[in-house]
């Protein structure tokens, strides 16, 4: 019963089933046509038309089993009882429809009737009235010409009396200065004084009118050149001038040059504050830098100016961009819109339509904008030149963003005009000329702070009780303490570092989003791709390597030679940007600026390249002046002694301790910023070595008695064949980033010269004997510092075996003898 009851249309695939067992048992098909179909003959078949219950149920009983009988049973029990509901859901369904269909019909009976009844009530009244009307016009007929006579003869009598009062309307007017009612009045009587100008009372009154209306018109242009009255007031007496006749170009010419005089005074304001302003002073005020804190490379605060603070001006750019949008600008805009009403965008009626003021007022309108923008422009781009500080952007770029947006209103007021774009060049160059400020600043920050590094080399602290009295902490260690140069570079680095992403993070204000131009196609790519990473951070980058280049010079040009640790130093902190900083600053600067390489820019390889060659050669520069100042010494011991009457050796000479002791510092010093690198492996009695060029030198010492003058040739044959089967010595070949390979290059060049002094000499017995001890001396300790001590044992070789050619009496030293002089030294 549940079934019956429910709404056929609650469940839509039941439906489609109960319609679709409908159609089969009454053979239709989908279309709702019979279906020709072969009968089925079979008296099994419970769908077939030849269907016989006793043999369908006796073939049931033989077939199946008691089970299946009780299943079959339900199965035809449940069809029969769904078949049951679908019948009365049928029923009940089409039951419901024959309901509505007799409620429907009788209730369209109804109304049809009601209709019916109103028709006819309308026709009867329409006769009605139509009747009324008919008599009401056969009896108003011959009275309503004589009203419509009357009534024409009333209105020409209130022209009349208009006419006739219009001299004393006007006068009236005139003494309340009234003008656009007067105006009015007369273009409205002007068409028929003119017609009717014959007739003597007529002309009167248009006579009296002009004398009236030229006072008037002279008033007006009275008030045109006296300028006392505000846009509003100008533009009335404009309008009234052209509706009085006056000439379109002689008016356009005068409301412009009144304009002008008023823009002029806006402009003259903007003058007076650039005059006013202490450019002078500032640019040569000198500031102090900020201290991070202790550090070794901060700088001192009498002798240093940092460029990254802004100098005190009377008034702020942002100021004085307000003061000019709000007075000059919005003036501007106003004389432009008022201009466009009167001149251009009025309609053009009667003879006025054949003259083209529209064209002829637009031309002068752009001339006119275009010459007072221009000076404002001007105006503009001195004040923006003004802002030398670069430690603040928000108030050039808020200024920037303000002066960018106000010009947005004359593209709409005025199109075709070129003073948007001219501003828009305006912001994009005073953005370039920021990004070469900043380049600027942070070159003359790095000059400074290598000034200090300098500084820091040449007066190392003392200190009192642990602390600095310099204030330098990190290089507070004792009296003549040499600076730690892995804290200098480390302090160097991060200073510059530091300042750099300040000086990003400054820039970046340029493309925030809330800056109207940040966003536009012809500021944005250009600006952050050849702007900030190019003209920034690619040249800060060049000039640093360049700059660093430069300390590779013989002759200093800062006023002396350059420190050998600072060479040092500069080739650690080159070497560090080619191996990291560089990769690491670049790619900082790309995702803070979205950099998209539509133009071709620098890549990181060729930046690496520069700066690893800039490392590469203050390295080498370093090695050789460290060599230099070493092979100095060394030439001049060798140079200012008599080594053929000097008395025999019983020490080490002093020079040969202090290059020991200079090798050993400059092993310390490199240390500190480069890796210990690899060395070849060493004999284990390196330094009890004995030359072998001594027992040659025994060997020619025994063989010298029979060299004769014809052979002189001979007493050198025994070094020539050694130097034969050794390996070539390149002195200044380019050394590699490691400690090793830099104590070699530099004990290169010092004993290449101490053997060229050798070979420029003439030596004693003792002589040669001295030069016996000092060479194992140096071999004793030498040998630690180079890749290959068997470099050091060669040229110690050529030194006392070109010694040992230049004495008058070979006897060389017993090397017993020698190694107790050297040990006692």
């Amino acid at each position: 019963m549940s079934s019956a009851t429910t709404p056929p249309d609650s469940d839509p695939s039941r439906r489609r089933q109960v319609h679709s067992m409908l159609k089969m048992y009454y053979g239709l098909n989908e279309e709702g046509k019979c279906t020709e179909q072969a009968e089925s003959l079979d008296p099994c078949d419970i769908n077939g038309p030849h269907f016989d219950p006793e043999i369908y149920l006796n073939k049931l009983r033989q077939e199946c089993s008691l089970g299946e009988l009780m299943d079959h049973e339900s199965c035809m029990v449940k069809q029969i009882r769904s078949l049951d509901s679908d019948m009365q859901t049928l029923v009940y369904e089409n039951y419901n429809k024959f309901i509505s269909a007799t409620d429907t019909i009788r209730k369209m009976k109804n109304d049809f009737k009601k209709m019916e009844d109103e028709m006819d009530c309308l026709s009867a009244n329409m006769t009605a009235i139509t009747e009324f009307s008919a008599r009401i016009s056969g009896t108003l007929q011959d009275q309503h010409t004589q009203i419509t006579k009357l009534s024409g003869v009333h209105t020409l009598l209130r022209k009349l009396q208009f006419l006739f009062e219009l001299p004393a309307r006007l006068n009236k007017c005139l003494e309340l200065q009234a003008y656009a009612q007067a105006v009015n009045a007369h273009r409205k009587a002007r068409c028929v004084l003119q017609q009717y100008s014959h007739m003597p009372s007529f002309r009167g009154i248009q006579d009296d009118c002009h004398v009236i209306m030229e006072q008037l018109a002279q008033q007006l242009r009275q008030k045109f050149r006296d300028g006392g009255s505000s846009a509003k007031d100008l533009s009335e007496c404009v309008e009234l001038l052209l509706q009085l006749d006056e000439p379109a170009e002689e008016l356009c010419d005068k409301f412009l040059s009144h304009a002008q005089s008023r823009l002029e005074a806006d402009l003259q304001g903007l003058e007076a504050e650039l005059k006013d302003s202490p450019v002078a002073d500032t640019s040569a005020a000198s500031t102090h830098k900020p201290s991070p804190g202790p550090n070794p490379v901060s700088p001192s605060k009498s002798s240093t100016s940092n460029p990254f603070l802004s100098p005190t001006a009377g008034t702020d750019i942002l100021e004085f961009i307000d003061r000019g949008c709000n007075e000059f600008v919005s003036s501007l805009c106003l004389v432009i819109a008022s201009y466009q009403e009167l001149f251009i965008n009025r309609p053009q009626e009667g003879e006025l339509s054949s003259k083209n003021i529209p064209e002829m007022a637009n031309g002068k309108l752009h001339v006119f904008v275009d010459t007072l923008a221009a000076r404002y422009f001007s105006l503009v781009e001195r004040r923006i030149q003004e802002e030398k500080g670069v430690g603040d952007n928000s108030l050039l770029v808020r200024a920037l963003d303000r002066f960018h947006r106000r010009l947005q209103a004359i593209t709409k007021l005025l199109p075709g005009s070129a003073v948007p774009s001219q501003g828009t060049e305006i912001v994009v160059r005073a953005a370039r000329e920021r990004i070469k400020q900043y380049l600027l600043a942070l070159q003359t920050f790095y000059h400074d702070s290598l000034t200090d590094v300098r500084q820091a080399l040449a007066a190392p602290r003392l200190t009192v009780g642990g602390a600095s009295t310099s204030g330098g902490g990190a290089l507070a260690a004792s009296k003549d303490a040499q600076p730690n140069l892995s804290e200098l570079l480390t302090s160097l680095s991060n200073f510059i570092l530091n300042q750099l992403k300040s000086v990003l993070a400054s820039v970046h204000l340029f493309t925030a989003k809330d800056i109207t131009f940040s966003n536009k196609p012809y500021f944005r790519g250009e600006f952050c791709s050849q702007g900030v990473r190019e003209g920034l951070v690619v040249s800060f980058i060049k000039f640093i390597c360049q700059s660093s280049r430069q300390y590779c010079e013989s002759a200093g040009d800062r006023g002396g030679s350059t420190p050998p640790a600072l060479l040092l130093l500069l080739s650690r902190l080159c070497l560090d940007y080619e191996t990291s900083t560089i990769s690491y600053i670049l790619t900082l600067t790309d995702e803070q600026f979205l950099v998209q390489h539509h133009t071709p820019v620098t890549p990181v390889t060729a930046l690496c390249a520069e700066a690893r060659e800039a490392a590469q050669k203050l390295l080498n520069h370093y090695v050789k002046v460290q060599g230099l100042i070493i092979s100095q010494m060394l030439r001049k011991s060798v140079e200012t002694r008599d080594w053929v009457n000097t008395i025999e050796p019983r020490n080490v000479r002093a020079v040969m301790k202090r290059v020991v002791e200079d090798t050993t510092s400059i092993d310390v010093q490199v240390g500190l910023l480069y890796e210990e690198g690899v060395r070849k492996a060493h004999s284990s009695d390196s330094s009890k070595r004995t030359f072998s060029v001594y027992s040659s030198s025994r060997q020619q010492i025994r063989y010298a008695p029979s060299y004769t003058p014809s052979a002189p040739m001979d007493t050198n044959l025994l070094s020539n064949i050694h130097k034969l089967f050794s390996e070539r010595i390149d002195i200044f070949s380019p050394v590699e980033f490691n400690k090793v390979s830099v104590l070699t290059g530099i004990i290169k060049i010092s004993l290449k010269t101490f053997l060229e002094c050798v070979r420029l000499r003439t030596f004693g017995r003792y002589g040669l004997q001295q030069i016996q001890v000092d060479c194992h001396y140096l071999q004793m300790y030498l040998w630690r510092f180079v890749s290959d001590e068997n470099l050091v044992h060669f040229l110690l070789d050529e030194i006392v075996g070109s010694a040992a050619h230049r004495c008058l009496d070979p006897s060389p030293m017993e090397q017993s003898v020698i190694e107790v002089i050297c040990e006692r030294g």
